[in-house]
């Protein structure tokens, strides 16, 4: 049915003209042309629209599938979640019950399933979500109702004592909108101090739990984070475990991109204490080179995610397995499990760990040609980011100058990295599987330059 050939052809003459890593065009250019060539009074060819649009994701987007992008966490995706991706948007699934797509359903399950024993907790509830942001708004919701189901009626006005959750100061800036999305406040989101490798601190975390009683506040969620998006910090999860036991707390760990190192032998050590999790989020769109959006939510608490979830509509026809629409936050949910099963099927999973561990390896030769060239390394993360400053760049205005001259160039893509009483400094991510040594050395050339 699908022209396999033909579209692997098209896909490759794609990525083949990308000679630029950033965008050429300046703000509203893109605007003009759409103005002059689209005012939607009259029908277009298809074939025109799509040269048209081509040009404009060309010229105007950063290339994630560059291998010499070094940014955030968006991946060169796999050809066969591209084509994951056209088959759910052709067949058009429903997820939000099982009866009405069943094989759809027990594709994700299986995928959903085969990611719960990396992390250890192979009986995990577990769905798709739209990305991190909705699986950590989720973890919250659940705490939520774990520990305060007075609340599930009667709102957080029913709580007796005000709720405070805790995270890194290098956490994800999510949570800041998730507690208020709770109906929380911002405040109550509690910044536990982090180490000089941006890991949480034991010893401060324990105070400020502490601190939170002896005001009459009622902690009831830590945050762990694997992998901060900053500098690839992973928090001590085996010691804030104990602590969340101890202290009869929900323990969610964060994460959204170091989560993939689950899927290979060489750094799964590095997430040493994730499966005492009371709840996980993970991205596929991050490091497991699915396109966006593909985020995954995982807890043992499968009652306290339904009891949160939960609610009867007499218009669905009873389902004889999974009804997502009850036990997330989607109700119409998309496939998004399929570009992800598409692109492990045909990995296998040594492929996938292999892949991971070409992006851990890339990292590691950079790390080693930066400090060869005289930088200074800021972070220790065994993940695929690195970090780094010198005398050049010691203000935040010569940082940016620096990250935007080399962006500028079009060769390559670099972020500074800009922190309330650190040194600033340049931060390089590997997210392409295809980014060799040589693009490396283009980088470097970049920073000379």
């Amino acid at each position: 049915m699908w022209d396999l050939a033909s579209l692997e052809k098209s896909f490759n003459a794609y990525l083949a003209t990308l000679d630029r890593v950033a965008p050429a065009v300046q703000r509203g250019e893109v605007l003009d042309d759409l103005a002059t060539r689209y005012s939607f009074h009259d029908p277009q060819p298809l074939e025109a629209v799509v040269d048209d649009v081509e040009r404009w994701m060309r010229e105007g987007i950063i290339h994630s599938n560059h291998p010499r992008y070094f940014g955030l966490f968006n991946p060169r995706v796999r050809f066969s979640s591209v084509v994951g991706d056209l088959i759910t948007a052709a067949a058009n699934p429903q997820l939000g019950a099982w009866f009405h797509a069943p094989a759809a359903v027990e594709i994700e399950e299986h995928v959903l399933h085969f990611f719960a024993k990396k992390f250890g907790v192979p009986d995990a509830a577990a769905h798709f979500t739209s990305g991190g942001s909705e699986a950590n708004l989720t973890a919250v919701i659940v705490a939520i109702e774990h520990h305060f189901p007075e609340s599930h009626d009667e709102g957080t006005r029913a709580i007796a004592k005000r709720p405070v959750l805790f995270v890194s100061r290098e956490a994800h800036h999510s949570f800041d909108k998730i507690a208020q999305q709770t109906g929380l406040g911002r405040n109550a989101v509690r910044f536990v101090d982090a180490g000089e490798h941006d890991r949480m601190r034991i010893d401060a975390l324990e105070r400020d739990i502490a601190n939170a009683r002896e005001r009459g506040e009622a902690p009831f969620l830590v945050v762990a984070t694997a992998g901060t998006t900053g500098t690839g910090a992973i928090d001590p999860m085996r010691e804030i475990s104990a602590i969340c036991r101890r202290e009869s707390l929900w323990m969610h760990v964060d994460a959204a991109w170091g989560g993939a190192a689950a899927a290979t032998n060489t750094l799964r050590r590095h997430l040493d204490g994730i499966e005492l999790a009371d709840s996980i989020t993970c991205d596929a769109h991050k490091w497991l080179s699915a396109p966006i959006a593909a985020g995954m939510f995982f807890t043992p608490h499968a009652d306290s995610l339904r009891r949160a979830f939960g609610t009867n509509t007499p218009y669905v026809p009873k389902a004889a397995g999974p009804e997502f629409y009850r036990e997330t936050l989607q109700w119409s949910r998309r496939f998004i499990g399929l570009k992800l099963f598409m692109a492990l099927a045909e990995l296998g999973e040594e492929g996938l760990a292999g892949q991971l561990e070409h992006h851990a390896e890339i990292a590691t030769y950079l790390r080693e040609r930066i400090a060869a060239a005289g930088w200074t390394i800021t972070n220790d993360s065994p993940l695929a980011v690195v970090c780094f400053t010198n005398a050049s760049i010691a203000t935040e205005e010569a940082c940016r100058s620096r990250a935007d001259a080399i962006v500028a160039r079009g060769n390559a893509w670099i972020s500074p990295l800009i922190r309330e009483g650190r040194v600033p400094a340049l931060r390089a991510c590997v997210t392409n599987f295809e980014t060799t040594r040589e693009d490396v050395d283009v980088l470097l050339d970049e920073l000379r330059a």
